[in-house]
C-alpha cells in the first residue's frame, strides 16, 4: 500500500492522530503503534495513535514515505504520503 492519509482535528494538534483506516497495513500500524477503533454511529474502524503529527510524519519517513500534499478541509488537517 503505498499512498497513506493521516489526519488530526486542529484543537487537536498534539494528538491523538489518525493513521488509517479499517484496510490498512496491519505491520505498518503497529509499527506507529496504532489501535483500531470504532465511533458510535459510524461503520467503520480507524487507526490513531496518540503521537503528534510532527512525531507520525517522522516516524513515517524514516520507513520511506514522503508527503505528497497537506491541506485543511474544516477543522481537520490532512496529509498524503506515498512510499515508492
Amino acid at each position: 500500500m503505498p499512498y497513506l492519509l493521516i489526519s488530526t482535528q486542529i484543537r487537536l494538534e498534539v494528538g491523538p492522530t489518525m493513521v488509517g483506516d479499517e484496510h490498512s497495513d496491519p505491520h505498518l500500524m503497529s509499527i506507529l503503534g496504532a489501535t483500531k477503533r470504532s465511533t458510535l454511529g459510524n461503520h467503520f474502524s480507524e487507526y490513531y495513535v496518540n503521537d503528534a503529527p510532527r512525531v507520525v510524519l517522522d516516524k513515517l519517513e524514516s520507513l520511506g514515505y514522503r508527503v505528497v500534499s497537506m491541506t485543511g478541509v474544516g477543522q481537520t488537517l490532512v496529509w498524503c504520503l506515498h512510499r515508492e
